[in-house]
C-alpha cells in the first residue's frame, strides 16, 4: 500500500540482521552468542548512581535542558586529554564531537561525505552496522581481504588502483566480526599504500581498550602523520552502552561539517548522559575499571576457545581473539551456514551467520560468535549444542 511513498534509498537498505535475530533470542531457554552485548556485570552501577546524585546536586536544571551540538565541554576535554596521554596526539576539544553512539558517528560521516555512487573501501568482512548505514547514502562498496595479520596488502594495492576510493573504513583493533587485530608491521604497510592517495581514512575503535594481553598498544594507522584521519570511539564497551555516547576525533574543518549534519539530525546527544559519564570519568579510575572488564572477557574468550577445541569437528576453523568481544568461525567450503543456523536454533543456541558482514554475500560459510554476555558454564553448554548441529550438517 505504501510502497510508492518510500524512497529508493530506504528500499535498498537492508534491515539489521542482528536485530531480527535478537527477537528470536528473547526466549530465555536460548543461549545467545548473537549480539554484541557487553556483560551487565561490567557496568559500574554503584559509581554511576553516585554520579547521578552528584550531577543533580551540582548542575540542577542544566542536566535536563537543551545543550550544544558539539557536546559537553568537560567530556570532550576528557577525550582530548586521554588521546594526548595515550597517543601523544596534538588535539584539543575543537577536534572532538560527541555522537549518539558510534552508529550515529557513521551516519554523520555518510551524510557529510558520501554522494551517490562514491567508492568506499571496507574490509572483507566488515561491520554490518557500517554497511547498513552507508547503504542509506547509496555508497558503492569496494572490499579488501583480511588476513590474520591485517589487510591483504596486495589486494589493498589492487583495490586502491582499480577503484580510487573516496573513503576507507577500517577496524584495526579486535575487528568486528572476526576479532582479528592488525599487526604493527601491517599497519605500517597499509599506511605506505594509502598515504599519497586522495582519500579519507576512518578508523573505528570501539574495542581497542579491551586488549587481553599485557604490553604496549599498537598505534593507529598513520597516527599523527596526516590530517585526513578520522578516529571513532565509544563509551559503550568500557562504561555502559545504554547512554549511547560515542565520539569522532577529526580535523576542525571536518568537525564543523559534522556539527552541521548533527544539528539537522538530533540537535545534540543526550545531555543527561553526557553529564553523567563525564562525572564518572573525572571521579573514578577508568583504567582500573577497564582492567576488570578485560579479565572478565579474557576468561570468557578462553572458555569459548577451549570449548570449540574440545567439541568442534577438526575441519572447522576459528579465530583466537586477543581482545574485544568476538570470534569468527569458518566452516568447510560448500557448507550452508543458514542450514546450521536452523539446526542450532532447534537446539536453542543462536549465532550470527556471516552474510550481513559481506557486501555481496555468496556461498557464505562463516559465522560470528560473541562470548561476553554469558558465563563460562553457559558458553560450554552452548558450544556443545552448536557442535552437535555442526555434526548434523
Amino acid at each position: 500500500m505504501f510502497e510508492k511513498y518510500f524512497s529508493e534509498r530506504i528500499k535498498n537498505t537492508p534491515s539489521s540482521f542482528i536485530r531480527e535475530i535478537l527477537k528470536v533470542t528473547q526466549n530465555p531457554e536460548i543461549i545467545s552468542f548473537a549480539g554484541g552485548l557487553p556483560n551487565p556485570i561490567s557496568f559500574p552501577q554503584e559509581e554511576l548512581k553516585v554520579s547521578m546524585n552528584r550531577i543533580a546536586e551540582m548542575y540542577g536544571a542544566k542536566i535536563y535542558q537543551y545543550s550544544t551540538t558539539l557536546g559537553l565541554d568537560s567530556l570532550r576535554q576528557y577525550i582530548a586529554d586521554r588521546y594526548k596521554k595515550i597517543w601523544n596526539m596534538n588535539i584539543t576539544i575543537d577536534n572532538v564531537i560527541i555522537t549518539t553512539g558510534s552508529q550515529q558517528a557513521l551516519d554523520l560521516i555518510g551524510k557529510v561525505f558520501i554522494n551517490k555512487g562514491d567508492n568506499v573501501m571496507v574490509e572483507k568482512p566488515s561491520y554490518l552496522g557500517l554497511i547498513q548505514s552507508f547503504c542509506v547514502y547509496e555508497a558503492n562498496f569496494v572490499t579488501t581481504k583480511l588476513n590474520d595479520d591485517g589487510l591483504d596488502i596486495e589486494d589493498l594495492r589492487n583495490t586502491l588502483k582499480t577503484h580510487n576510493p573516496k573513503l576507507a573504513y577500517l577496524i584495526p583493533n579486535f575487528q568486528n566480526p572476526t576479532g582479528l587485530t592488525y599487526t604493527q608491521e601491517n599497519r605500517k604497510k597499509v599506511f605506505e599504500e594509502i598515504k599519497d592517495k586522495d582519500m579519507l581514512l576512518i578508523q573505528d575503535d570501539p574495542y581497542g581498550e579491551l586488549r587481553f594481553e599485557e604490553g604496549e598498544r599498537i598505534p593507529y594507522i598513520g597516527l599523527n602523520q596526516t590530517e585526513k584521519n578520522l578516529y571513532l570511539g565509544s563509551f559503550s564497551k568500557i562504561v555502559t552502552p545504554g547512554m549511547r555516547l560515542g565520539y569522532i576525533i577529526a580535523n576542525k574543518e571536518i568537525i564543523k561539517m559534522l556539527e552541521t549534519a548533527k544539528q539537522a539530525a538530533d540537535l545534540h546527544s543526550n545531555i543527561f548522559g553526557q553529564y553523567l559519564i563525564s562525572d564518572y570519568l573525572y571521579n573514578n579510575d577508568l583504567d582500573k575499571h577497564i582492567e576488570k572488564i578485560k579479565a572478565l572477557y579474557k576468561s570468557q574468550a578462553n572458555a569459548m576457545v577451549s570449548a570449540m577445541e574440545e567439541f568442534f569437528p577438526s575441519n572447522v576453523k576459528f579465530t583466537r581473539p586477543k581482545g574485544g568481544m568476538f570470534t569468527w568461525v569458518t566452516l568447510e567450503e560448500g557448507k550452508d551456514v543458514m542450514k546450521l543456523f536452523d539446526k542450532a536454533i532447534q537446539r536453542q543456541v543462536a549465532f550470527v551467520p556471516g552474510h550481513p558482514f559481506y557486501v555481496n554475500p555468496i556461498n557464505v560459510n562463516t559465522l560470528r560468535l560473541n562470548y561476553t554476555n554469558a558465563d563460562s558454564d553457559t558458553i560450554k553448554t552452548g558450544i556443545k549444542r552448536l557442535a552437535e548441529a555442526l555434526k548434523e550438517i
